[in-house]
């Protein structure tokens, strides 16, 4: 029988960098004051212990689970989280924040610069993921949490969930990355590169001043219909498309024939409706910045006591198996208690949205071994 959802959740906001305490960011550049919208569901335990923060993927946002009063639709993950759940929150208190440089409810570039009164725009300074954790820890700071249980995440999710253990080391029992890497390849920032010249291209982008004209739709919606083929595999699109024609006919002509060109097209369409362009820039921007690779991860002599499970899936061809095997062998060479599942899956990337039930009870096993049956931590022993 599946677990019920969370029924009811509101979005949540936290404001901090007022100035002159502005968040230095990693470029050098002050940002503030800054908003963080988030969610939390279940309840913090006495002992603070009990703490898991669950990260986002590029177009995702803090609604990770349950349902809004104004919405029909559960958030982007609440297969994983609920009661009796991986993400169990009879036991747990998830918490979910949306990025710095996002547009879901965080401070980004269609934000008002208080010091002029309009959006940011490409004002907005560059962010990188090391900027979206640093924000995260001063929002895990003030919910009161010294320690989390553990931090979860698929994608560039996964990215902060290295950068979290990079960072913060100290702060985090447990780390879950899934379907990611410690940087990006040179053809991962090429399709990135070809999404930001789509919109820049969109006469309706204007130098990223269109806040008063309305989105360079057709650019962001061509440039998530790149991203979305790249999160898909060959077979995945065979199995859910072939050549199917919209129409028994075919004709000649430059419409939406084939089921998958409508499929792209209907996905680019309700994109723009929900994401702004030039967020879509700054993270995707961040991502390809990103580089753990080597000691930028681990410094030499450093000793972490952190728990990994490391995730991947074999037909994953953004983010191939190969670079999670990266992330293992790294932690294994710093002798860290690491566990390494590739699972066979023929989504693609779109897997760690897809697979909830094989990732569930890899996740639950996991966790239980950490927390302990009876919500007593389970510490971590290097390997």
């Amino acid at each position: 029988m599946k677990e019920k959802s969370i029924e009811k959740v509101d979005k949540k906001y936290f404001t901090f960098a007022e100035p002159p305490n502005e968040l230095i960011l990693e470029s050098g550049e002050k940002l503030g004051p800054i908003k963080i919208a988030y969610e939390t569901y279940g309840a913090l335990n006495a002992n603070q212990s009990n703490a898991v923060l669950v990260e986002h993927a590029f177009s995702g946002d803090a609604h990770v689970a349950g349902y809004h009063e104004s919405d029909d639709k559960p958030g982007w993950w609440d297969d994983l989280i609920g009661p009796g759940k991986a993400l169990d929150t009879n036991k747990y208190f998830v918490i979910c924040s949306n990025v710095i440089g996002g547009c879901r409810g965080t401070t980004g570039p269609s934000s008002i610069d208080p010091k002029t009164g309009k959006p940011y725009a490409l004002t907005f300074p560059i962010v990188t993921i090391a900027d979206m954790v640093k924000a995260q820890k001063y929002l895990i700071d003030h919910l009161g949490i010294k320690k989390l249980l553990s931090v979860i995440g698929g994608s560039m999710g996964g990215m902060q969930v290295l950068q979290w253990v990079a960072s913060y080391h100290d702060t985090v029992r447990s780390a879950i990355p899934i379907a990611t890497t410690l940087k990006h390849s040179p053809q991962q920032i090429a399709f990135d590169e070809v999404g930001r010249q789509a919109v820049m291209a969109d006469p309706a982008w204007l130098g990223g001043n269109y806040y008063d004209f309305g989105q360079p739709e057709r650019g962001l919606a061509v440039a998530r219909m790149i991203g979305h083929i790249t999160y898909m595999s060959d077979r995945s699109m065979e199995d859910k498309f072939s050549r199917k024609l919209k129409e028994k006919n075919k004709n000649v002509k430059f419409t939406t024939d084939f089921e998958v060109e409508g499929y792209l097209r209907y996905r680019g369409d309700t994109f723009v409706k929900r994401f702004d362009a030039n967020s879509y820039l700054y993270i995707t921007k961040a991502m390809d910045y990103f580089d753990l690779a080597g000691d930028k991860f681990i410094p030499k002599n450093r000793k972490i006591d952190v728990r990994f499970l490391v995730v991947a899936f074999k037909s994953d061809w953004l983010y191939p198996a190969y670079q999670a095997q990266e992330i293992v062998k790294l932690l294994k060479t710093h002798r860290v208690n690491t566990t390494y599942c590739e699972i066979n899956s023929t989504y693609g990337h779109d897997a760690f949205l897809v697979e909830i039930k094989k990732e569930s009870h890899l996740i639950k096993h996991f966790l239980r071994s950490v927390y302990g049956e009876s919500g007593e931590v389970n510490e971590s022993r290097s390997s």
